[in-house]
């Protein structure tokens, strides 16, 4: 009996030692260029163990990582619900 559960708890680790981590290519969802997406993986490779990993601040402004969209000719007023292009009524 203690043999069967050895034997079994063998198996276990070795299974999940096995596994494999997260799937590190890139996802295409769809969106459009110039969105929030990537337009590269972040590494060429993954970093080796014990490689320290250095974070730098993006040097682009807020305006300039997410421009505004262009104005619209015509906003119309807002209707019940309507909070995107549209103006509110009132003063």
């Amino acid at each position: 009996m203690k043999m069967i559960a050895l034997v079994a708890a063998l198996a276990l680790a070795t299974a999940a030692s096995a596994q494999k981590g997260p799937d590190t290519s890139p996802q295409t969802t769809g969106n459009p260029p110039g969105g929030y997406q990537p337009t590269a993986p972040l590494y060429s490779s993954p970093p080796q163990p014990g490689q320290q990993a250095v974070f730098v601040p993006n040097p682009q402004t807020p305006s300039q990582a997410y421009p505004p969209p262009p104005p619209l000719q015509h906003y119309p007023f807002c209707k019940r619900g309507q909070f995107d292009h549209c103006m509110q009524r009132g003063g």
